[in-house]
C-alpha cells in the first residue's frame, strides 16, 4: 500500500513538472556545445573575462530575442517574430564537418568562384570591391567545378528593408541559382541586417548551410569555426592599401590629451539607447568628454528630453577627428546594432577601443587575441569605466596602442585585407595540419605575410627568429642572373664567380642561365671550392630570378647580376650585416623614390645621395622566404609587366618586402670606386644608357603603387660601415680593410 502512494505521489509530480514545462512555468538554460568555451577562448575573446582583474560579470541584461516590451513590439505580430526567430535559427547547428563539403577542396585546393554577375541587378560599390577583391587574389577561379568555395554575384550586404541598397526577391533569385545546393559550400557577405525597431540578424532569406562574413554578428547567432565576423566599415574604405595607422611615435609616457572620448548620437527610444543615454554620468568634459546628440532622423523633436539641447549645443564645440587623434581611449558603445565605425576609426587613430556592447562576436575572434588591443567591458559597467582606464600602466597602454596599428594595418585598413583575412582564415580550417598558429596571426607581419603553404615553422621566416631566439643559418646561397653567352675566360660573371666562391659564407652559388645561347661547356667555368649548379631557365623571363628554386637551401639568397663587381670582402661584410636583419634587403646599390608634384605621380631616382628607399638585387642579400612571396603573393598582371619590359623586378621585390616589413632596405659601404666601376661595365651600358629603360622604370613605380594600393617603400639614410659596425674598429679595420681601398 505504501509503496502504491509512493507511485502516485512521483507520477503527479512528474505531471506537474511537465505541465510547466510545456506552458513555460521553468526556463530551461540553452544548451551550449561542450566546445564552445575552447573555441572563443582560444582566439583570444574571453567573455567570461572581459575586464582584466575582475571577477566574472553578468550575464547580458536581456538578449536581443528576449524584447518583450510594447515599445519594441509595437509594429510587429508575434506571427512574424516567430518567423524572424526561426529564419536567424535555421542551420544553427552548422560546423564545417556538418555543412562543408571538404572534398571539393582536396582535389584542388582552396579556390573560389564568384558567380557571375546578372544583368539588371545593382551592386553597391561596397559589395564590388568585395568581389573585385577576391577575383584579384590567387584563390579566385573563373571554373566552378574548380571551386572549392562559392560567393554570390546577388549584393547581400544591407538587408535592412529601409535602405535603398536592399535588393528585393533574393530569396527566389538565390534559390534559382543551379549551383546553391542549399546553400552548402557557400559564403555570404553582409554588413546590415533586421530594421527598425528590432533589428534582429533576420537576413530575409533562408542561408541553408552557407557560412556568413558578417558585421556585427552576436554570440547567441554565431557558429564557431563555421562564420566569420567582420567588421562594420563604410562605403568610403579604401579597396586596396589603405592608410597607415596615426601613431608615429612611441611616445613615453603614452597619454594624450584626453583619457576617453565618444562622439555620436544618442537613441533616445529604442534598441541601443540605454548605454548611449546614460553617457552623460561618467563625461567631466575635460579628460573624459562623452558627447551625445539628439539630431538624427527626420522626427527627432518629437522625442527630445529635457538634456538633448543642453548636449546638442555641447557636441558642436569639439572636433571629431581632433578628440580621436588626441585620446588614449575611445568608447565603442553598441549602436542600433552590436557593430559601429568607431571601431574601425579607433584601431586607426591609435586610441585604444574600449567596447562596450554585450553579446557581439568582435571582428576575426577565431584568429586574433583582441585582450592585447582592445579593453573589453560590460555595458552595465559603464560608471566604473573612468577608474578601470586610468588604472592601467602606461607600459600596458603603449603595448595596447601598437597592437591596435599592427591590426590595422594587416587586417583592417581596405576592403581587400578584410576579405582576404576572412578566405585565409576558412583556409586554415580546411587544412588544419598547416594552419597558422596564434603567434603568426597576432604578431609582425600577421597571417597574411606567412602562408601555410610556405612553411607551419615559424623558424622558417625571418621575422620570428628573435622571438624564438635562434638565428638563420649561417650560410648564403648566390644567385647569379646571367643573360649574356660566356665567350671569353675576362667576362665578369667568371670574376664574380671567384670573389663569391671564396667568401667564407658562401654554401653554394646557382647560375641562372637565362642566355638564348645554350649552356657552355663544363671545362669553360672555373674551378671553385664550392659546388656551381647551372639551372636553364625554362622561359627565360626575368621574374625566374625570384622562383623558390628547391635547390637553395640556405635562409639566405645572394641575388647578383653577371656584370655586378664585388669583392669577397664585400660580400662577407653584406652577409654578416643581413645576419643581423635578416627580414630586410641588404645590399649594395641603391635608389630613392619621390613624388612628382608637376606630374601628380611617384618618381623614380639613380641619384647618389644620403637619402635612399630601394637596394636593387644585382647585388643584395636577402631570405629566401621572399622568393616563394614574390611567386604565389604578387599577381600575375605585375609579373607579366616585368617579363614584358625585362625590367624592374628589383624594384618591385623592394615593393614587397617593405610592404611585408614596414621597413626601408639597409645599404652597406661599398669600395670607393665602386660607382665608377659598375657605370662603366660594358655588357650593360647601352641598357642603363637607354633612356627608355629609365621611363620604363619610373612607369613600373607607379603600376607597383597603384596595385599596393600605396606607396610602401620606406626612405632612409642609414649606412652600415665596417668601420662602425659593431664590433671593435681596430678589429674590423683589419678584417674589412679591401672596402677602404682605392
Amino acid at each position: 500500500m505504501q509503496a502504491k502512494k509512493r507511485y502516485l505521489i512521483l507520477l503527479s509530480a512528474g505531471a506537474c513538472l511537465v505541465l510547466l514545462f510545456v506552458f513555460g512555468g521553468l526556463q530551461v538554460p540553452a544548451s551550449r556545445s561542450p566546445n564552445r568555451r575552447d573555441d572563443r577562448s582560444r582566439n583570444g575573446y574571453h567573455p567570461d573575462h572581459p575586464w582584466p582583474h575582475f571577477s566574472d560579470p553578468l550575464p547580458p541584461f536581456i538578449p536581443w530575442d528576449g524584447l518583450e516590451t510594447d515599445e519594441y513590439n509595437i509594429h510587429i505580430s508575434p506571427k512574424q517574430k516567430r518567423e524572424m526567430v526561426s529564419s536567424v535559427y535555421k542551420g544553427k547547428r552548422c560546423r564545417m564537418d556538418s555543412c562543408f563539403d571538404f572534398t571539393l577542396c582536396k582535389k584542388n585546393g582552396f579556390k573560389v568562384y564568384v558567380y557571375p554577375q546578372q544583368k539588371g541587378e545593382k551592386i553597391s560599390e561596397s559589395y564590388q570591391n568585395i568581389l573585385s577583391a577576391i577575383e584579384g587574389s590567387r584563390f579566385y577561379t573563373s571554373d566552378p567545378g574548380q571551386a572549392c568555395l562559392f560567393v554570390l554575384s546577388l549584393d547581400t550586404l544591407d538587408r535592412d528593408q529601409l535602405s535603398p541598397q536592399y535588393v528585393h526577391s533574393l530569396k527566389t533569385k538565390i534559390q534559382s541559382l543551379h549551383l546553391w545546393n542549399n546553400g552548402r559550400n557557400h559564403l555570404i557577405f553582409n554588413l546590415y541586417s533586421g530594421t527598425w525597431p528590432d533589428y534582429t540578424e533576420d537576413l530575409g532569406f533562408d542561408i541553408g548551410q552557407a557560412m556568413l562574413a558578417k558585421a556585427s554578428i552576436s554570440t547567441e547567432n554565431f557558429r564557431p569555426n563555421f562564420d566569420v565576423s567582420i567588421p562594420l566599415f563604410s562605403k568610403d574604405h579604401p579597396r586596396t592599401g589603405g592608410e597607415r595607422g596615426y601613431l608615429k611615435y612611441n611616445s613615453i609616457p603614452p597619454f594624450r590629451k584626453y583619457m576617453l572620448v565618444f562622439k555620436g548620437k544618442r537613441y533616445l527610444t529604442g534598441i541601443g539607447s540605454d548605454t548611449r543615454n546614460a553617457l552623460y554620468h561618467v563625461h567631466n568634459g575635460e579628460d573624459v568628454v562623452l558627447l551625445t546628440t539628439c539630431k538624427h532622423g527626420k522626427d527627432w523633436q518629437k522625442h527630445k528630453d529635457a538634456r538633448c539641447d543642453r548636449d546638442n549645443a555641447e557636441y558642436d564645440k569639439f572636433d571629431y577627428r581632433e578628440m580621436l587623434h588626441n585620446s588614449t581611449f575611445c568608447l565603442v558603445p553598441r549602436g542600433r546594432r552590436l557593430g559601429s565605425f568607431r571601431f574601425l576609426e579607433a584601431l586607426q587613430a591609435a586610441c585604444v577601443p574600449v567596447m562596450l556592447s554585450n553579446g557581439w562576436e568582435l571582428p576575426f575572434s577565431e584568429i586574433i587575441d583582441w585582450n592585447t588591443a582592445a579593453v573589453i567591458g560590460d555595458e552595465r559597467l559603464l560608471l566604473q569605466i573612468p577608474s578601470t582606464v586610468r588604472s592601467i600602466h602606461q607600459d600596458k597602454i603603449l603595448s595596447l596602442r601598437q597592437q591596435t596599428q599592427f591590426l590595422w594595418e594587416a587586417y583592417f585598413s581596405s576592403v581587400e585585407k578584410i576579405v582576404l583575412t576572412t578566405l585565409e582564415i576558412i583556409q586554415d580550417r580546411l587544412f588544419q595540419h598547416m594552419a597558422r598558429n596564434s603567434l603568426m596571426w597576432n604578431s609582425h607581419p600577421g597571417g597574411l605575410f606567412a602562408p601555410p603553404q610556405y612553411s607551419s615553422y615559424l623558424g622558417d621566416f625571418p621575422f620570428y627568429y628573435a622571438q624564438l631566439g635562434i638565428k638563420p643559418y649561417p650560410k648564403f646561397t648566390a644567385v647569379i642572373h646571367a643573360v649574356t653567352p660566356l665567350v671569353s675566360q675576362s667576362q665578369p660573371i667568371l670574376k664574380l664567380l671567384a670573389a663569391v666562391a671564396k667568401s667564407q659564407y658562401c654554401a653554394q652559388i646557382i647560375v641562372l642561365w637565362n642566355c638564348d645561347k645554350p649552356l657552355p661547356a663544363k671545362h669553360r667555368w672555373p674551378a671553385t671550392s664550392v659546388p656551381v649548379i647551372v639551372i636553364e631557365g625554362e622561359s627565360k623571363v626575368m621574374s625566374s630570378r625570384f622562383q623558390p628554386y628547391e635547390t637553395i637551401i640556405t635562409d639566405a639568397v645572394l641575388s647578383l647580376d653577371e656584370d655586378t663587381v664585388l669583392s669577397t670582402t664585400e660580400v662577407d661584410f653584406a652577409f654578416t650585416v643581413w645576419q643581423s636583419f635578416p627580414e630586410r634587403i641588404v645590399g649594395y646599390p641603391a635608389r630613392s623614390h619621390f613624388w612628382d608634384s608637376n606630374k601628380e605621380r611617384w618618381g623614380y631616382t639613380s641619384k647618389w645621395t644620403n637619402d635612399y628607399s630601394m637596394v636593387l638585387t644585382g647585388a643584395a642579400i636577402y631570405h629566401r622566404y621572399y622568393h616563394y612571396l614574390y611567386t604565389s603573393y604578387l599577381p600575375t598582371s605585375l609579373k607579366n609587366l616585368v617579363d614584358q619590359l625585362a625590367n624592374c623586378e628589383d624594384i618591385l621585390m623592394n615593393f614587397l618586402v617593405s610592404a611585408v616589413t614596414k621597413l626601408p632596405p639597409i645599404k652597406v659601404t661599398q669600395k670607393k670606386q665602386y660607382k665608377e666601376t659598375m657605370m662603366g661595365q660594358s655588357s650593360r651600358a647601352s641598357r642603363w644608357a637607354d633612356p627608355d629603360h629609365f621611363a620604363q622604370r619610373q612607369t613600373c613605380m607607379n603600376k607597383f603603387a597603384s596595385w599596393f594600393g600605396s606607396m610602401p617603400l620606406v626612405h632612409s639614410q642609414m649606412r652600415l660601415d665596417p668601420v662602425l659596425f659593431k664590433d671593435q674598429v681596430s678589429i674590423l679595420r683589419k678584417k674589412y680593410r679591401d672596402i677602404e681601398r682605392l
